[in-house]
């Protein structure tokens, strides 16, 4: 396993970063897993819940205030208010349809006033262009490894563009980096 250095983690302070695919909700618990307490805002119809029970692998569920609201323009104003407070060190907000570039803007300027980083889960294709990262998250099947994580960067104002795959340490409360399978020691792939 190599270090996590190569990986811009933990995500960079004071702007608003963007996460989609079926692992997006693992990157944010993973990002989250570093910052307390964690404000997650979502709208209330959703199909799908927020299980704190389920994120205590990554974080104590005690530190995640979980707001749900009426519409994305709800959620736009509840995300961009606790970010301009600062009072919580991670913002995380779904996002149910594309931004524009004004509120996109909108929720940078009030990260930077807050010192404080936002995290937009977004469907694929709804990126903004204000994002200062987006990280497209999948899961890798692997029939040895059921947590295996495929992260690749596919928007960076401030940096180079990279892939990763990791793997949550829940033991140590860290992330690894793993080698893709054909390259891991003992695999037909990898060189001796």
């Amino acid at each position: 396993m190599t270090s996590t250095t190569d990986i811009p983690l933990p995500l960079r302070k004071a702007r608003v970063h963007e996460a989609c695919g079926p692992g997006a909700v693992s990157f944010a618990a993973i990002a989250a897993s570093r910052a307390r307490p964690v404000l997650w805002v979502r709208e209330r119809w959703l199909g799908e819940m927020i299980n704190p029970v389920g994120l205590s692998v990554f974080f104590d569920p005690a530190h995640l205030l979980l707001a749900q609201t009426g519409d994305q323009t709800e959620t736009l104003a509840v995300a961009e208010e606790a970010l301009r407070d600062g009072s919580v060190p991670l913002v995380t907000l779904e996002i149910t349809r594309p931004l524009n570039l004004r509120e996109g803007r909108r929720l940078q300027l009030a990260a930077k006033a807050g010192n404080t980083t936002g995290l937009c889960l977004i469907p694929e294709g709804m990126g903004s262009n204000a994002a200062e990262t987006r990280w497209h998250c999948t899961p890798v099947f692997d029939a040895g490894d059921s947590t295996l994580m495929r992260w690749k960067i596919i928007k960076n104002k401030s940096g180079t563009l990279g892939s990763w795959h990791v793997r949550w340490n829940a033991t140590s409360h860290r992330l690894d980096v793993v080698s893709p399978a054909g390259e891991r020691p003992g695999s037909a792939g990898a060189s001796d």
